[in-house]
């Protein structure tokens, strides 16, 4: 009989878990002689003392584990069986250290052990299997950081605070830096070593660069990457069987402190042969017919085998299948080589491959249920009359596409980008139907701002302003602002309904009163408001036509304006000044203008196009006639996952007409700021008078170019590379890309003869001072250099500090009318483009 059972710990009395817990996973039942109850120890009972041994070691909580059974007789003289269940429980993670090494980031290893589905939590039971795949995690994660020799051990160390509690100690010795000082290709014969090195991206050898590129430090890792480049390469050529192997490393030296280990890399490369294709065919395809799918692969029977095409083919009839609904098709090529002597393209030893499509083209789906979430603010009919899915129609892919770019362009949402916050669900209990749900996350876009700032633009301000692109939900957007500053004053009220009367037709009406001082030239006021109407052309262009209606006012003229000398050399600044006007000129003109945006963000845009074109109409009433084109390309592209690059061009003309003879100074075109050439003052590039005032006096046609690296750092921060250059010319004036240096030239006035020395008259006959012809300089102004841009939210704009390098500034002068500056900082808001 089994008289009793007994769990015993070891060491003595060293347990963690409760004594109780165990009970639970013991069910082999003792005798009870008061009730009755006898348990026989036989076989039977052996069998379940098993069990009890398999399920208690099934809890993973003890390191040893034993059952032991002794004779021990009721007082009756009757046989009876102690059962003693010795265990010994697993020692308790209570610390996780890594020593020894700098460069072992902790949370990016528990990030690849979550990855992996690894746990070496605290208060978890150590387990030395999973010790030692972090170890060798841990070797990896410095493999990957160029430490290909690096050791690493781990050690379990008791801690004196509790029973059962240790410390796992991870040491790693990082041993030697491996620097690549060549790569070598063993096996290529089609291809030079110098067509495969440039398709790895990370294993090259070492350079003067490398400290900024991070490249010729051997990472196995990227390695692989690199490898698979190189076989897509040959693929794209026809070798459809070629293989990069591992490369041997050998070692050449170390650094005299030991740090840094220089090895060369042996790449062995096996070709194969190249293929033409062969037979080219579709197989599967009843909805799409292979006459309509065959142009979408650009390949034939006799060209060389190109895998690009075929990808580029596939993602070509993914977007014609989900466009009809075929949301799950999929396409893959089956390849089949042949010998020379059995293809059907003639020739000595050129191998062919058959190639077939195997298309799976899958159900057509309908939408059953169209969703949005997350629209906290934004009603409902804003974004749905963005979308052009419809519920009960097919589920088009590509119109899914085209309204999330729409959703995103409108700046209400954070991006849905890559695919998330789409979610695309069958319908359950339907054979083809799917609900859509769009996760989106709301924007601030109401702009509240309160204060005080500074920029080269308005100088010191103070401001009160609210501006919202999404006013009550409804998608209106609205502006009240008053500002106030030491350059400039500003008023305005301003109102857009992009639906108007629930159509898509644009309405909008501006009014403002604005005054700009221009630093040591003039101070402009004006008073005016525009009516604006848009309507749709296609998808993402739209055409406006906008009425505008301004009272211009020109005042503290800078008295050099009125220099006879200046006038003289100039006959039309009088009017271009308004003087003659009593300095005022009223504009009533009408703008048509033509807009078609791809863009897919308005604050940080990675992808898309933007041309802009328009034409002022100035003469429609008011006393001031002139037409104004205007063009402005700019387009954006994603480099990779982090940076991006935008080029912008944009050229301006101004031509007055009828009874206005001249251009008014404020519509004269100037270059020079943030939002144009970075590098310079606002206004300061342009026609001038170089003999004696310096001041700039505008031209009537301008060109602009910019181009910027983006570069995500963190967040809301970018760095921007950029570069900007342009040039303004006059009336009779070409764009050049030279143009002269001049020097004024004063040949001295004699004066006449006074035999009272009482005056010094000069002789009216004396020739004036004029121009002389020097040499030649860039007529192009630039400016390069980087800006940090970051984005406030409370403020919804970008901030951006300005550090410029301006090469090309010879006889561009600052606001204060002293010669431009090699190197400038600044600081501003918004965006150049």
């Amino acid at each position: 009989m089994i008289r009793q059972t007994e769990i015993r710990f070891h060491p003595v009395n060293e347990s963690i878990i409760e004594p109780q817990t165990y009970l639970y996973y013991i069910q082999t039942p003792f005798s009870r002689p008061s009730e009755g109850a006898w348990t026989p120890f036989n076989e039977a009972t052996e069998k379940l003392l098993l069990d009890d041994f398999k399920r208690l070691w099934a809890t993973n909580f003890l390191d040893n584990l034993w059952i032991e059974t002794l004779d021990e007789p009721y007082e009756n003289g009757v046989m009876g069986k102690r059962v003693i269940y010795h265990m010994e429980e697993r020692p308790r993670v209570k610390m996780v250290d890594y020593t020894g090494s700098t460069k072992v980031e902790r949370t990016k290893i528990d990030e690849k052990m979550k990855e992996l589905g690894v746990s070496l939590r605290l208060d978890s039971f150590l387990d030395q299997a999973v010790v030692r795949r972090v170890q060798g995690l841990v070797k990896s994660f410095m493999a990957d950081k160029g430490y290909e020799f690096a050791e690493v051990t781990s050690s379990v160390e008791p801690l004196p605070t509790g029973p059962k509690l240790v410390r796992v100690v991870f040491d790693v010795k990082e041993g030697p830096k491996v620097k690549v000082r060549d790569v070598n290709f063993l096996g290529n014969t089609a291809v030079g070593d110098g067509a495969l090195g440039r398709q790895m991206k990370s294993t090259k050898a070492h350079g003067w660069l490398s400290f900024i590129t991070g490249k010729g430090t051997y990472q196995e890792a990227k390695f692989e990457e690199d490898a698979e480049k190189i076989v897509e390469y040959y693929r794209n050529k026809g070798y459809i069987a070629a293989r990069v192997g591992q490369p041997e490393i050998k070692v050449l030296e170390d650094s005299p402190d030991k740090e840094t280990r220089w090895v060369q890399l042996d790449i062995p490369v096996d070709e194969g042969p190249r293929y033409r294709v062969g037979e080219f065919k579709f197989d599967g395809n009843k909805v799409v017919k292979t006459e309509f799918l065959a142009p979408l692969f650009k390949m034939k029977a006799g060209d060389w085998y190109t895998e690009k095409n075929v990808r580029k083919g596939l993602e070509k009839a993914r977007e014609l299948y989900g466009g009809g609904g075929y949301f799950e098709f999929t396409g893959y090529p089956d390849l089949e080589p042949v010998a020379a002597a059995e293809g059907p393209i003639a020739g000595p030893a050129q191998p062919t491959v058959n190639v077939t499509m195997r298309m799976q083209e899958g159900e057509q789906y309908f939408v059953n249920r169209l969703t949005f979430v997350g629209n906290t603010t934004t009603r409902d009919n804003v974004i749905r009359r963005e979308v052009r899915l419809v519920e009960g129609g097919i589920f088009n892919t590509e119109a899914l596409k085209f309204s999330v770019k729409r959703l995103n362009q409108l700046g209400y949402f954070k991006p849905l980008e890559n695919g998330q916050g789409i979610d695309v669900q069958k319908t359950p209990n339907t054979k083809n139907e799917v609900d859509v749900t769009l996760k989106l996350e709301e924007q601030n876009r109401n702009q509240l701002t309160f204060g005080a700032g500074v920029s080269q633009f308005e100088g010191f301000f103070g401001q009160l302003s609210f501006q919202t692109a999404n006013f009550l939900g409804r998608g209106e957007a609205l502006t009240v602002s008053l500002q106030v500053g030491s350059r400039s004053e500003n008023y305005q009220i301003a109102f857009s309904e992009p639906f108007l009367f629930d159509r898509n037709i644009t309405g909008g009406v501006d009014v403002y009163k604005r005054t700009l001082r221009y630093i040591d030239q003039f101070t402009q006021e004006a008073t005016g408001g525009n009516i604006t109407s848009g309507f749709p052309l296609a998808g993402f262009s739209r055409m406006f036509l906008t009425y505008s209606y301004e009272a211009v006012k020109v005042s503290d003229l800078n008295p050099v304006y009125y220099a006879p000398e200046l006038v003289q050399r100039n006959p039309y600044l009088a009017d271009s000044l308004l003087i003659g006007e009593g300095g005022k000129r009223t504009i009533s003109k009408v703008t048509p203008s033509f807009v078609h945006n791809t863009v897919d963000n308005p604050i940080f845009p990675n992808t898309g196009t933007r041309l802009t074109g328009s034409m002022d109409f100035a003469g429609m009433g008011g006393n001031t006639n002139f037409l104004k084109p205007r063009f402005e390309f700019a387009k954006f592209m994603q480099h990779t996952r982090r940076t991006s690059m935008g080029f912008r061009t944009q050229i301006e003309y101004i031509r007055p007409y009828g009874s206005t003879t001249s251009i008014p100074i404020t519509e004269a075109l100037y270059l020079g700021g943030e939002y144009t050439i970075r590098g310079y003052d606002i206004r300061s590039i342009g026609p001038r008078d170089t003999l004696n005032t310096g001041l700039v006096l505008g031209g009537n046609k301008s060109m602009l170019f910019n181009a910027e690296y983006l570069i995500s750092i963190a967040g809301p921060v970018r760095l921007v590379l950029f570069y900007d250059t342009g040039q303004v010319r006059d009336i009779g004036q070409s764009f050049v890309w030279k143009e002269d240096i001049s020097e004024t030239v004063d040949p001295g006035r004699p004066t006449l003869f006074d035999p009272f020395t009482t005056t010094s008259l000069v002789d009216p006959n004396a020739p004036p001072p004029f121009q002389q012809v020097i040499g030649q300089t860039s007529a192009f102004k630039t400016s390069t250099g980087a800006e940090i841009r970051f984005f406030m939210p409370v403020l919804n704009v970008p901030f951006r500090l300005i550090f410029a390098y301006n090469p090309q500034r010879f006889g561009v002068l600052d606001n204060n009318f002293r010669p431009a500056k090699r190197f400038t900082f600044k600081f501003a808001v918004g965006s150049t483009f």
